[in-house]
């Protein structure tokens, strides 16, 4: 059955090159199949689609196209390159012009987006497989780590039919961090690549001694009255070993003290750290003996 072209890319037959492309990318967008994972009508659209850009869009092929039409061109009439060259038989496949598909790719994947691979990268990938053989499907799942995990790094194993599989979770990981295992994913049905797994980090975030909030750590440090009314130093925890902190004389309660880059790592950053803040709670003695409070009374009164 003969094709109609501008109708397969919803333009009018003066369209011009322009109109066509913009046409051709909109609907190739649409039905691009790594967009359409497992829908073979989806796929179907876009052989078609592409069957008639890569004819409209060259001058000459274009000229014998509204010559002889669809059956023409791919048959007695001098036909195209791409096409079956038996009269009437709709062709066995389409060939992809990678090159007319590269702003397609960034305007689906962004250029270098989130999917772990830039444009030029899957132009590359997509030359060596057409279109008919889309990846497989990607998948998520969740690990979860402690702070502790999170600050030093770690490796998670675990089994996936019955291969053992070893990850590496970096220093600083967040919660909603996500580590790519390139091939882990779902095979494709159409015979292209596996899909991907992606790990989806989530950290405990506080723990006896500390709470986090992005790349810093929060800690609640007890400090006698006496010390807060004069000065002095207390020792304070930290991811790696106490440390000495000083109190200034008159600090009150609540206040929060920084401890430049004692805080968790800033991932893939080597060397940098968030901070440690060091809320300060005052400690007051519960049991007095008399004399003692005879002697914090006239503190009080002396004070007043």
């Amino acid at each position: 059955m003969a094709k109609n072209y501008y109708d397969v890319l919803g333009v009018n037959k003066s369209a011009t090159q322009d109109e066509i492309k913009k046409a051709f990318r909109k609907q190739a967008k649409k039905y691009h199949p790594d967009a359409n994972p497992d829908n073979p009508q989806a796929e179907e659209r876009f052989k078609e689609l592409n069957e008639a850009h890569e004819v409209l869009s060259d001058a000459e092929k274009r000229q014998q196209y509204d010559m002889f039409g669809s059956e023409g061109a791919q048959g007695g009439f001098g036909g195209f390159s791409g096409f079956s060259g038996r009269r009437g038989q709709r062709p066995s496949h389409t060939n992809v012009n990678v090159e007319n598909l590269n702003d397609i790719f960034e305007t689906i994947f962004g250029n270098g987006g989130g999917s772990g691979f830039g444009n030029a990268d899957y132009t590359r990938q997509y030359s060596r497989r057409t279109a008919s053989t889309p990846s497989g499907q990607n998948h998520e799942q969740k690990i979860t780590i402690t702070l502790r995990e999170a600050y030093e790094g770690t490796t998670r194993l675990f089994q996936k039919e019955g291969r053992q599989l070893k990850v590496n979770i970096p220093a600083g990981a967040y919660t909603g961090t996500k580590i790519r295992m390139k091939g882990e994913g779902s095979q494709s049905p159409y015979g292209g690549e596996a899909g991907d797994l992606y790990l989806v980090v989530e950290v405990l975030d506080h723990d006896s001694q500390f709470e986090r909030d992005g790349d810093d750590l929060y800690t609640d440090v007890q400090v006698d009255a006496f010390t807060a009314m004069l000065g002095g130093e207390v020792e304070i925890p930290t991811m790696t070993r106490p440390v000495k902190l000083k109190i200034p004389a008159g600090t009150q309660s609540g206040s929060k003290m920084r401890l430049t880059g004692k805080g968790m790592p800033i991932m893939r950053k080597k060397g940098q750290f968030g901070d440690l803040y060091a809320r300060i709670m005052l400690s007051v003695p519960k049991n007095l003996t008399d004399k003692q409070r005879r002697m914090v009374e006239e503190l009080r009164d002396s004070l007043q």
